[in-house]
């Protein structure tokens, strides 16, 4: 397989066209729409007081739920993230796993979950103290949007955070409602669902379960889902409000296919592992969270934010761990077993009035947030019997702890600009209590320190065109499971790893010319210093050392036209140059218990794809028939750190169509959809630099989703 040659992006000349296709014959309104339009589109993620997305000087993009529920599965994130730019969400057709994310490169190289990038629902952290966080538990089905932030400021949520995902569910309204969705296809997927929310005096909620499963479409892939969320507000007063949050995910026996080897692919990339069988690896998930949000109004112009949340979760998997790698006194077997506890609280006063006679917002405040793991390790063979739990390997309790401060602030400085700047300082703890003590005692603790800055400009050259700056400091804290070996093979943590830390710019110009037309430039530089990367692999485990210097630079671009009330064009791309500056040493193979081989400075860094273009052409209004056709196309990944090995880039092109009505105060959907249309085989995710070479997740050729959805009032 080979990487595909990438083209660089020309901001300069885009904006001319894209102000110009803007302007047209819009123009004698477009100051006036403008503004109108910008209403519209406030989020709170950047700036954690409410405002309008093209007044921000940062990249923040606003998705509504219908991306992800309308015409869709809606269960996987990433089936409805890639018109988000910047954001390249991949589904791994694999429930084990989950779905793997990454903003501008940053990410890319997690080994499971989701790293690097922070993950919030409804103001709740769903990421831990060590910036390790999962997409599995969001219920897309009661979301009213989600918000993505990227760039500087995504710094100031503390640790790991490349970017940050945030889903926010909708809030209950009257006259209530009651809706019933059911969808079926391809690989016997089915999802079934109800959602009821309503708002009766001071209270209102929204309350929503969603069952899913499917057999798929390789052998040992079946997976069954149950999901609920569920929220609840109350009103004491005009300026004082209680917001109660609780969310259950069940995930039993959910099937691992595992990758394939390139070889693999090419031959079948229908088949399994035979690794998968042999072991039969599978993981059993279960998690229940609840949190509370406390809001009152202090003053005229000051507000009080109390947050306080927790949480279980509890994984069984069983790994595909050779037995003969399980012999050593120092393996922890095939078997993963953790309970964790999680929990947390966060205080914030805001401030929002004139200054000088210049608005200005201030946010200040305090997070706490830990987790309590207890690991434990089992054999995955009992005699000669493979796939069954076996004798305990390992015993220890992981906790990971953080306290923040934080602080951030947006003054208009004059009619035309606007200075957006924050601060955050954290301290991060990570300790090991070893309760079994084979090969020596693993117990150990450290506590890693960051204070990260950033600041913002925003120009409005036009009421229509806004252009925006911003530079920021960021650190990304070892994982708990990085720390747990040594290089060297003795027994502690590995306290020699130390964070990376980043430094972060980012340029780009917000065209918003009236309701029919909006677009975004932007262009991006992530520099990172001892990056974390892999150095030995042996045994079952896997150990991690600082790298140097990385770069992740590059522009991405979005563009939404409403061609007519109803035809609607939707575009995005993303350009990302991601490289190593220092040259390293790791290992080729497993078991690895020295680095040999060189990585030579200016390899690409695993996992992330150069060029990433989606298109949609959407016809239809809100009742009666619509269709719509859309394309992604994404260049060629590489699979491990020496670029031997790339995912081929490859189109991939999907059509849906429906109908909707309404019958009375009643209204019915019904929609079909057919996804990759040109039968195509390509690489769902890649496993990153994946011991034994099957880095590849295939992903279905051809298949067929059919839905119907009810409201009744």
């Amino acid at each position: 397989m080979t990487p595909t040659a990438a083209g660089r992006a020309t901001p300069d000349l885009l904006l001319v066209l894209l102000t110009v296709l803007a302007l047209g014959p819009t123009w004698p309104s477009a100051a006036r729409a403008a503004d109108s339009a910008a209403l519209s589109d406030v989020v709170v993620t950047a700036t954690r007081v409410a405002m309008p997305a093209f007044d921000v000087p940062a990249t923040i993009i606003r998705v509504p739920a219908a991306r992800f529920s309308d015409d869709a599965l809606g269960v996987n994130f990433a089936d409805g993230a890639q018109s988000v730019p910047g954001l390249l969400a991949r589904n791994q057709y694999n429930y084990a796993q989950d779905q793997q994310i990454s903003i501008r490169g940053i990410g890319a190289d997690s080994a499971f979950g989701v790293r690097g990038v922070r993950i919030y629902q409804d103001g709740i952290p769903q990421s831990g103290p060590d910036g390790q966080g999962q997409l599995s538990q969001f219920n897309l089905g009661s979301a009213s949007r989600v918000e993505v932030l990227e760039g500087p400021f995504s710094a100031l949520y503390g640790n790991s955070s490349g970017g940050v995902i945030q889903l926010f569910t909708a809030p209950g309204a009257s006259p209530g409602s009651v809706r019933a969705n059911l969808a079926g296809g391809s690989f016997g997927a089915v999802r079934a669902g109800i959602d009821a929310s309503d708002a009766i005096g001071r209270l209102d909620y929204h309350l929503d379960f969603t069952h899913f499963s499917w057999r798929g479409f390789r052998p040992h892939q079946r997976a069954r889902s149950e999901s609920f969320n569920g929220k609840v507000d109350y009103a004491f007063g005009p300026r004082e409000t209680l917001t109660v949050i609780a969310n259950v995910l069940s995930r039993p026996h959910a099937n691992d296919p595992q990758g394939l080897t390139a070889a693999q692919f090419a031959a079948n990339p229908d088949q399994t592992s035979v690794a998968a069988l042999n072991f039969n690896t599978r993981k059993d998930l279960a998690q229940q969270e609840g949190g509370l949000i406390y809001r009152r109004g202090l003053t005229a112009h000051q507000s009080l934010r109390l947050m306080g949340y927790y949480g279980h979760r509890t994984v069984l998997q069983f790994l595909s761990i050779p037995v003969g790698a399980q012999r050593p006194v120092t393996s922890a077997g095939g078997v993963v077993d953790l309970h964790r506890d999680f929990g947390g609280a966060d205080a914030r006063w805001t401030w929002q009035g004139p200054l000088a006679g210049r608005p200005l917002s201030w946010v200040a405040g305090v997070s706490y947030d830990t987790q309590n793991e207890r690991r434990q390790g089992y054999d995955n063979y009992v005699g000669a019997t493979l796939g069954v739990q076996g004798a305990l390997r390992r015993d220890e309790n992981d906790l990971a702890q953080n306290v923040d401060e934080y602080t951030q602030a947006t003054l208009t400085l004059a009619p035309r600009w606007t200075v957006t700047a924050g601060l955050r300082h954290s301290d991060v703890r990570f300790t090991t209590e070893d309760h079994f003590f084979a090969g020596g005692n693993d117990s150990g603790s450290i506590t890693y320190t960051a204070t990260t800055p950033v600041i913002g400009v925003l120009y409005a050259e036009r009421r229509w065109l806004h252009w925006y700056a911003s530079f920021g400091q960021g650190f990304r804290t070892p994982l708990a499971s990085e720390l747990a070996y040594r290089p060297d093979g003795l027994p502690g943590l590995n306290l020699a790893l130390r964070p990376a830390r980043s430094s972060d710019g980012e340029f780009g110009a917000k065209i918003r010319v009236s309701r029919a037309v909006s677009a975004g430039l932007g262009a991006f530089d992530t520099r990172t210093n001892d990056e974390i990367v892999v150095v030995t692999n042996s045994g079952g485990r896997s150990t991690y050392e600082n790298a140097g210097r990385t770069r992740r630079s590059g522009a991405q671009a979005s563009l939404h036209y409403r061609l007519s009330p109803a035809w609607r064009l939707q575009f995005a791309y993303t350009y990302v140059d991601a490289v190593v500056i220092d040259a390293y040493d790791t290992c080729t193979a497993s078991p690895c218990s020295q680095p040999t081989v060189r990585v030579a400075a200016g390899s690409r860094l695993p996992g992330v794809a150069r060029n990433d273009a989606y298109a949609q052409l959407r016809w239809g209004r809100a009742q009666g028939w619509h269709a719509s056709v859309s394309g992604q196309y994404l260049g060629a990944i590489a699979a491990d750190s020496l670029n031997r090995e790339f995912a081929s880039a490859f189109p991939v092109f999907n059509l849906s169509g429906g109908y909707r009505t309404t019958l009375g105060e009643q209204r019915l959907a019904l929609f079909l959809r057919l996804d990759n249309l040109l039968d195509r085989r390509y690489v769902g995710a890649v496993i990153v630099n994946q011991a034994n070479g099957a880095y590849f997740e295939p992903a279905p050729g051809f298949n067929v989703l059919a839905g119907v959805r009810i409201r009744l009032r």
